[in-house]
């Protein structure tokens, strides 16, 4: 497989991702395997949100491999870039449930701050030991989020241009990482990409986000939580057209450039909770009466965000990527991966999280 690298058509070898087991990363690592046939090696240190079930379909391919590391270890960064010799780091290794950065701040800043830095040091010191060659081939490739920017207002839609607004925990420690990264490549000139992306959904997301939340409520026939009124507006977008933009970013990006990838399908949170209950009772009916009547409204989230939206124009116009899912299309294909990959999520109900409300440590201080 091809890339192009300042203008060069050359063999892309070595990918190195890290937050492998996640839900963007885990699904990214099966592109890079399957679809672009690169040797990948995934760095996870396996947190309640990994897990490496998310793999088993590359488990065994002679072109991945995996490592249990925390990307806040100096010296494990150190032996695993010499080791492996990528030709691409792309940085997913994240905290990323809002609930949870509420409740437990500091270990957001550990692994989304800390973590980046002691990353991009130790990439650093291996792009400055490479051949001159290697040195202009070599790409970090940094993955963030729409919520650096903070709500949007009216019909506005987020550039790159776009001033940072961060109002969590997690969106704050996303937007420092964000400029860590940049002054890397400001300060040493590392050939550094940042990409911010719009709400993931698909298969292999972990229960505790919205969209399996409300399936997997709407199948146990439990009530179905939303924040607020329902108002809050999302630009969602389905995983495997933002792993297909992130490898293009990867490879076709400008060094030093902030790309945004978003899904053109906003909803409101209310709007998505109905259209899952209605795909839900056509696929597996009930008798009492349709899904809807299981919503409910329960305090918002401190700091809830209003609205998120990105213009994705330039990657569309630079690297002629667009969405292949609509949103309609990709919601129904989440929903019946669920329904058929009991296997995959049940164990995580019963053991990692069990459907309870997180971010509760703002509420009562307010209290």
């Amino acid at each position: 497989m091809a890339g192009t690298f300042g203008g060069k058509q050359m063999a892309i070898h070595r990918i190195l991702v890290t937050g492998g087991a996640g839900f963007i990363g885990s699904m990214l690592v099966k592109y890079l395997v399957r679809e672009v046939g690169a040797v990948t090696i995934n760095v996870d240190k396996l947190t309640y949100a990994g897990t490496l079930a998310s793999l088993a379909d590359v488990d065994g391919s002679n072109l991945y491999q995996f490592l249990k590391a925390d990307i806040a270890d100096g010296p494990a960064m150190r032996a695993v870039l010499n080791e492996f010799h990528p030709d691409i780091v792309m940085n997913l290794a994240a905290e990323t449930h809002v609930d949870r950065s509420i409740d437990r701040p500091r270990e957001f800043i550990d692994t989304n701050v800390v973590g980046t830095v002691v990353l991009l040091e130790e990439a650093y010191n291996y792009w400055r030991g490479l051949s001159r060659d290697r040195q202009e081939r070599f790409r970090f490739h940094h993955v963030s989020t729409d919520e650096v920017f903070g709500s949007v207002a009216g019909t506005m839609r987020c550039d790159d241009n776009t001033r940072y607004n961060p109002s969590s925990p997690y969106s704050a420690s996303k937007a420092a990482a964000d400029h860590v990264v940049r002054a890397w490549h400001r300060t040493y000139h590392m050939p550094v990409l940042v990409s911010c992306c719009g709400n993931n959904y698909g298969p292999y997301q972990f229960p505790e986000k919205f969209i399996p939340m409300m399936i997997l409520k709407a199948l146990a026939g439990e009530p179905l939580p939303v924040y607020g009124n329902g108002e809050n507006i999302r630009d969602w977008l389905y995983v495997e057209d933002h792993v297909r933009a992130l490898w293009r970013i990867a490879t076709q990006g400008r060094v030093g450039e902030t790309y945004l990838v978003g899904g053109n399908a906003e909803r409101r949170n209310l709007d998505v909770a109905r259209q899952i209950c209605r795909i839900v009772d056509e696929l597996a009916p009930d008798d009492e009466g349709g899904r809807e009547r299981l919503i409910s409204f329960v305090a918002d989230r401190p700091g809830h965000d209003l609205r998120y939206a990105l213009d994705s124009s330039r990657v569309q116009r630079e690297m002629n990527w667009s969405p292949r899912e609509t949103f309609e299309s990709g919601l129904r294909r989440t929903v019946i991966w669920y329904l058929e990959r009991r296997d995959w999520w049940e164990p995580l109900t019963k053991q990692v999280y069990r459907g309870q409300r997180l971010g509760q440590r703002a509420i009562h201080a307010a209290s």
